[in-house]
């Protein structure tokens, strides 16, 4: 029998929604767990990542944290996917690239109605320091593969998945990729 490749996941700057696709494939998990062997997942609790064969990441790159943690994930996968549209291009974290970060903070915690008199921008040295824009992963690190959509479907993931863990280049055909 065959070693197991090691798959890994993170989520970064984004709506956790790419996972949910991935969980989405249901009962097909239990045929992927015969073939691969999750690392740093929500499936396995995993915090840290080991070296692996593939790396999913879905979100964009919003601040330090997220920089540190693409650059260390990089580092430990030989193949590195950019999971949906925020891992793509930004998605909608990236809707606030237009704007000045200070404006969006001081709005956000100083002026929107309801906020406490004197409320102020958090100043504390265990948040990440945010980026003045959201970042698509390839502007930070080099990926392998881009898998769009948002999210994209259970069913684009598993083939994309089996594709790759099958040694072919995924090919994903015209009913597997929407963007809605």
């Amino acid at each position: 029998m065959a070693a197991k490749l090691r798959v890994a996941t993170t989520s970064l700057a984004g709506c956790f929604g790419c996972h949910m696709s991935l969980l989405d494939i249901d009962l097909r998990l239990f045929d992927l767990i015969e073939r691969i062997e999750f690392d740093r997942s929500p499936l396995t609790d995993i915090k840290t990542v080991g070296d692996c064969d593939i790396g999913l990441v879905e979100g964009g790159v919003c601040n330090a944290e997220n920089v540190a943690v693409l650059r260390e994930f990089r580092r430990h996968c030989k193949v590195l996917v950019a999971l949906g549209a925020c891992a793509v291009n930004g998605g909608l974290p990236a809707q606030r690239n237009h704007l000045d970060l200070r404006d969006i903070l001081a709005e956000v915690y100083q002026t929107s109605p309801g906020l406490a008199a004197g409320s102020a921008i958090p100043n504390d040295p265990e948040l990440p320091l945010p980026l003045n824009k959201v970042h698509p992963l390839h502007e930070i690190v080099r990926i392998d593969y881009f898998l769009p959509g948002c999210p994209p479907s259970a069913e684009a993931i598993w083939k994309f998945l089996t594709d790759l863990i099958g040694g072919r280049t995924p090919s994903l055909g015209h009913g597997l990729l929407h963007y809605d």
